[in-house]
């Protein structure tokens, strides 16, 4: 699905602001454990998105982006970012 373009813009500056003042933590950061992370963005759209990330080697490595639909985060994007994360440290 593509996003608007003001939703694009806010996504981006999300991840800009983790990227440039880490570490950073709620609102707009969370540890989701095992050195997986979200960024939490409010989007002008009125919906919720998230980009689940982790941190090697100093880096930022974005592994995936979803809008939000339900209070909890779906057991497949975990298992999505958590797959991500191990192919990353081969």
């Amino acid at each position: 699905m593509r996003l608007p373009i003001a939703d694009r813009k806010q996504v981006g500056h999300d991840i800009r602001d983790v990227e440039f003042g880490w570490p950073v933590g709620m609102p707009l950061c969370k540890s989701l454990g095992d050195g997986l992370w979200e960024i939490r963005s409010d989007l002008p759209s009125r919906r919720i998105a998230r980009v689940l990330f982790c941190v090697i080697d100093g880096e930022l490595l974005l592994l995936h982006g979803f809008i939000k639909k339900t209070r909890k985060t779906p057991k497949g994007d975990l298992e999505l970012a958590s797959k991500r994360i191990r192919e990353a440290k081969r």
